[in-house]
């Protein structure tokens, strides 16, 4: 297969990133400077799922389309990862390694996967859960509300659905992109590990500093665990059972505990 150039790697991160999580953290850094240029930032609030028409079909269309075209950069991201073609005898081609295979993206150890995803989700989930308040706490985070979606039948399934959405898009590209990538533009693999997790916890600075700080933590070991085994399918599950928690969570129990 031939290797593209540095060059076009460079303009293909760019690319994807433009396309992505780095959109998302260029609008994140505007949006915490607004927020701090109003008011304190622990007067100030970050609505996670959002209602978007009053008309609960609509909504749900625009739910489920938020969800849909989020992902188009992740398809994009396997699509460059994937080796299309490899010089096979006497000029033949054969295809090469799926990017799933390449990132650990699939089902070939379910049982572990998900022994370690739910391992991780509390590894990360509980100590969390004491960094939003210590932020809260010292005025650097807002207050976030995971869900203000008004309760439909279809409220829980688009929430899972969300978290699902948020733990492939991250974790594909954040991790198994980004360090599939950066190697090959020359970066070290702990150089490779930092600007991952600085871009994890870049695109929540809109949360305040807690977050950021939070997710950043998390990239490192995401990113740590992800070189070990080369598996990124339990990041994935631990991502997506984090949202899930703090998503059906706050919708089913928020108000009932005074909480939205």
């Amino acid at each position: 297969m031939l290797v593209p150039s540095r060059r076009r790697l460079r303009l293909e991160v760019w690319i994807v990133l433009g396309l992505s999580l780095g959109q998302s953290a260029v609008y994140s850094v505007v949006q915490l400077l607004d927020k701090l240029t109003r008011a304190p930032l622990a007067e100030a609030t970050s609505t996670l799922n959002r209602s978007q028409s009053t008309r609960e079909y609509f909504d749900l269309t625009y739910q489920l389309l938020d969800i849909f075209f989020a992902l188009v950069p992740v398809v994009l991201a396997l699509y460059f990862l994937t080796d299309h073609l490899t010089p096979g005898p006497a000029g033949r081609g054969s295809h090469g390694a799926t990017a799933f295979q390449k990132l650990g993206l699939n089902f070939a150890r379910p049982g572990r996967d998900l022994l370690q995803g739910f391992g991780l989700a509390a590894l990360i989930g509980i100590p969390s859960l004491g960094l939003y308040a210590a932020g809260r706490a010292l005025g650097i985070t807002t207050s976030i509300i995971p869900s203000a979606l008004d309760a439909y039948w279809w409220t829980v399934p688009v929430l899972v659905l969300s978290a699902v959405r948020h733990g492939v898009v991250e974790e594909v590209i954040v991790v198994g992109y980004l360090l599939d990538r950066l190697p090959k533009l020359g970066w070290s693999l702990p150089l490779a590990i930092f600007a991952s997790s600085m871009l994890r916890g870049s695109y929540h600075l809109y949360q305040g500093f807690g977050p950021f700080i939070g997710n950043a933590i998390m990239g490192v070991i995401f990113a740590l665990v992800y070189t070990r085994t080369r598996r990124l399918m339990p990041l994935v599950i631990a991502h997506a059972v984090l949202d899930t928690v703090a998503f059906v969570g706050f919708s089913l129990f928020g108000k009932a505990i005074g909480l939205g």
